[in-house]
C-alpha cells in the first residue's frame, strides 16, 4: 500500500497546477446554516461501504485512533499547501468509475492515474497527513450532486471554517459556497466513526462516485 501512496506521489510532483473554478449555486441541507463556515454534526451514523472495505484490506491506513478534534490555524502557508495538493491530484488522475476500472460498483483505493471521486479524497488525505496536517481536520464527506449523485469530497476543518477540495473543481470553496446536499462524513474525534450533516433521516447509500443510491 505504502509502494502505491509513494508512485502516486511521484507522478503528481512532476504535474502543475489549477486553481480555475467556476461559480456555482450552492443546495440547502436541512439542519445546516449557510452562514456558517462550519458544518453542523448530527447523529452517527453508518460509514459508507467502500470506506468499511477499504479499512478491512489496509488496516494500517484506518489506525488513527481516537483523538481530540483540532482545527488548524488557517495561515497562508497552510492554504497554499490545500491549494497545491489539490490542484496536482486533480491534474494527475483521470476520471473514471469503479465499475469502469474494475468490475464493481465500489472500489476505494489510493489511485496512480485513473480514480474515482472517493480515490482522489483518499490520496490527498493521506498527502497531506504526510505534510503534518491531523487526521482529525481531514475528513472525507460523503455529499449528493447536482445531478442527485452520489459524490465525495475532502472537507479540511480549519480555523476560518470548513473548505471543500473536490475533484470537480480546482478552486477550494468553503462548504456553504459549493453546490452540494451533505449527507455525511468522518467523525472530527474518530475517522472510523460517521456523523450525519442532516437532521433528519437518510437512506444509506450503495456508491459513492456512481450514480446507484438505494
Amino acid at each position: 500500500m505504502r509502494s502505491a501512496v509513494l508512485g502516486a506521489m511521484i507522478l503528481l510532483g512532476s504535474l502543475g497546477a489549477n486553481s480555475s473554478a467556476d461559480a456555482s449555486q450552492n443546495r440547502a441541507t436541512p439542519g445546516q446554516n449557510r452562514a456558517d463556515t462550519r458544518m453542523a454534526e448530527f447523529s452517527a451514523t453508518k460509514p459508507p461501504i467502500g470506506y468499511v472495505q477499504f479499512c478491512r484490506q489496509y488496516p494500517s491506513e484506518c489506525n488513527h485512533g481516537r483523538s481530540l478534534a483540532q482545527r488548524p490555524v488557517l495561515t497562508q502557508e497552510r492554504m497554499n499547501e490545500l491549494l497545491d495538493v489539490n490542484a496536482r491530484v486533480n491534474r494527475a488522475i483521470a476520471p473514471v468509475t469503479d465499475k469502469a476500472l474494475y468490475g464493481v460498483e465500489e472500489r476505494w483505493t489510493y489511485p496512480l492515474d485513473r480514480g474515482d471521486c472517493e480515490d482522489y479524497v483518499l490520496l490527498k488525505q493521506r498527502m497531506l497527513i504526510d505534510r503534518g496536517w491531523p487526521p482529525s481536520a481531514l475528513l472525507i464527506t460523503v455529499v449528493r450532486d447536482t445531478n442527485g449523485d452520489g459524490h465525495a469530497v475532502l472537507t479540511v476543518a480549519t480555523s476560518a471554517g470548513d473548505l471543500v477540495l473536490d475533484n470537480q473543481e480546482g478552486t477550494i470553496r468553503f462548504w456553504r459556497d459549493t453546490p452540494y446536499d451533505y449527507l455525511k462524513r468522518q467523525s472530527t474525534t474518530d475517522p472510523n466513526a460517521w456523523v450525519s450533516l442532516r437532521n433528519e433521516r437518510i437512506k444509506s447509500w450503495s456508491t459513492v462516485g456512481g450514480t446507484s443510491t438505494r
